[in-house]
């Protein structure tokens, strides 16, 4: 049985999102594009229109509770639907990935599902950072977008130029703490 599919394109704060879905608002494809601020008929798909709107609102979970169509090897599908059990607010290495996962030796491979996602946002890749605390990169807009996400979110993310080596969660707390008189928002996850 085949379904139709439809695609729109919704403004977010970090630049338009790009959905493929089902008429039912199961997303097959989601590709999030900074620096572009377009929205063409978000009311073909409005269910996705309002988990955004949460989402955008301060549910940081609405994304992750839409319906996606994952398709990839069974390892990358195992991969994308343990990362969307991955609480906003929280952050993941790709080793923690991969033992979330099942396979604790696949640190690489869990990298790779993550490179590979095609649902961004619903899929939240952007909740996965390098070893010791840093943030890593980003394929949806490079890594000052994945600090803007997680900082979304309510991760801390160290005060300065964002690199893909930034500090994250804990490691960013204590930094931004020593070097800023302003309050401190730290993740829930545990370092």
């Amino acid at each position: 049985m085949s379904s139709t599919l439809v695609s729109a394109d919704f403004a977010t704060t970090f630049g338009s999102l790009h959905v493929v879905a089902s008429a039912d608002g199961t997303v097959h494809a989601a590709e999030l594009r900074p620096g572009s601020a377009a929205c063409t008929e978000p009311g073909r798909l409005p269910r996705i229109a309002e988990a955004l709107a949460a989402w955008e609102d301060g549910d940081a979970d609405a994304l992750t509770r839409v319906p996606v169509r994952l398709t990839g090897s069974p390892f990358f599908t195992e991969v994308w639907d343990t990362l969307r059990t991955v609480p906003a607010g929280e952050v993941v290495s790709y080793a923690e990935l991969a033992e979330m996962a099942g396979r604790p030796r696949a640190m690489r491979a869990a990298g790779t599902a993550c490179a590979q996602n095609t649902l961004s946002l619903f899929v939240p890749c952007h909740r996965v950072i390098a070893a010791r605390g840093r943030l890593g990169g980003y394929g949806f807009g490079g890594s000052g977008i994945k600090a803007a996400l997680l900082e979304h979110e309510g991760v801390a993310i160290a005060p300065g130029p964002v690199t893909a080596d930034s500090l994250v969660g804990a490691d960013a707390a204590v930094t931004w703490a020593a070097t800023s008189p302003r309050p401190v928002r730290q993740s829930a996850g545990e370092w």
